[in-house]
């Protein structure tokens, strides 16, 4: 996204070294660090909130590691390029991950990293890594640093722990478990996942920033087709992606976009504040396309790239129908998240892995 869809509930600022002091190399450790994933998994923050791009999510988030002040992001051993993932690990960071969404309620914003690492792919560009795509470049500072992922490091330093513990895993497999895992637990349907993406081995294999889209562009209808069809989706998946606004909130000190504070959300979970697109909006269903629709609610946020899947004749065709029918909404959305998921993707083995 030009411009990020979720803020961070924590503020980045209070992240950086001060002034004078030593200024770190790392931006997440690549030493094990159990006792920080059990203060993660003990620690209650807030869901994510979406910023200015149609996509999901971003979160308040415990403060872990400090941030860097230049360099790579992570350090070299993190940093290491792994061929497959080892599917018994898949599975028991599945596990861990769904614990880590009952303490912190970070649904949105893990959603949210998965998509950004996967939306960056053009389909015009056949070489990896240059397509882009999910590749685990984004756990890289250079990436981090652009506009459309500004709070993303706090999902990174939320899934890092279980990165550390399971080493077998890659960061572009697991920011897609994580999404999908995330999704699933918010009640969403169950994605049809496949692991053994190959990750990238440092920051100058990283897409160049302005790949994602963005919330408010001057025609939201052309922007999401150049954008979408850039990596290969319609306008039934452009649609059905869009209603994981279902889950999270904007923050207007971040986005520029929704209310600083709604009767939804005043009370959190997590940090308080915000406007939410869905009442309800750590559960996902079809209540997005039903109060876009009706617009009846001044508490609940609707941005130019929501309200033109109402207004735009072939959009409409596939929003009326989801706001009508769950159980299409949920098929068709669980075959998009999917199809997200491996854009650009290399496979090793290349069939992938299913766990």
């Amino acid at each position: 996204m030009a411009q990020r869809l979720f803020s961070s509930a924590t503020s980045i600022a209070s992240l950086l070294p001060k002034r004078g002091a030593a200024k770190p190399r790392t931006l997440i450790s690549s030493s094990p660090r159990p006792s920080i994933a059990r203060s993660l998994l003990s620690t209650s923050s807030s869901s994510s909130s979406l910023l200015r791009s149609p996509w999901p999510l971003s979160s308040q988030h415990p403060r872990i590691l400090q941030i860097p002040a230049m360099g790579r992001g992570i350090s070299s051993a993190a940093a290491a390029t792994f061929s497959s993932s080892d599917p018994a690990q898949l599975r028991s960071a599945r596990e861990d991950i769904k614990e880590l969404l009952k303490a912190t309620f970070c649904h949105p914003i893990l959603v949210r990293l998965g998509w950004h690492d996967a939306g960056t792919y053009d389909k015009n560009i056949t070489e990896w890594p240059q397509r882009g795509g999910a590749n685990g470049s984004l756990r890289f500072e250079v990436e981090l640093k652009h506009g459309a992922n500004a709070g993303l490091v706090n999902a990174l330093k939320l899934i890092q722990p279980i990165k550390d513990k399971y080493s077998g895993i890659t960061y572009a497999d697991l920011f897609q478990l994580a999404s999908a895992t995330a999704i699933e637990e918010a009640g969403g349907p169950k994605i049809p996942m496949k692991y053994g993406r190959v990750d990238v081995s440092g920051p100058e294999q990283c897409p160049p920033e302005g790949r994602l889209p963005a919330a408010g562009p001057p025609s939201p209808a052309d922007h999401l087709r150049e954008v979408f069809y850039r990596m290969g989706l319609t306008d039934k998946e452009i649609v059905a992606l869009s209603g994981a606004h279902t889950l999270g909130r904007a923050r207007p000190e971040r986005s520029g976009w929704g209310k600083p504070e709604t009767k939804y959300t005043k009370d959190g979970p997590g940090a308080p504040g915000g406007q939410s697109w869905t009442v309800q909006w750590l559960k996902f269903d079809n209540s997005y396309f039903k109060d876009v629709k009706e617009r009846r609610d001044e508490d609940l946020l609707v941005l130019p790239t929501d309200a033109v899947l109402f207004e735009d004749p072939s959009f409409k065709v596939y929003a009326e129908k989801y706001a009508e029918d769950q159980d299409a909404f949920f098929e068709d959305y669980a075959e998009a998240h999917a199809k997200l998921s491996n854009l650009g993707a290399k496979f090793e083995p290349p069939e992938g892995i299913s766990i």
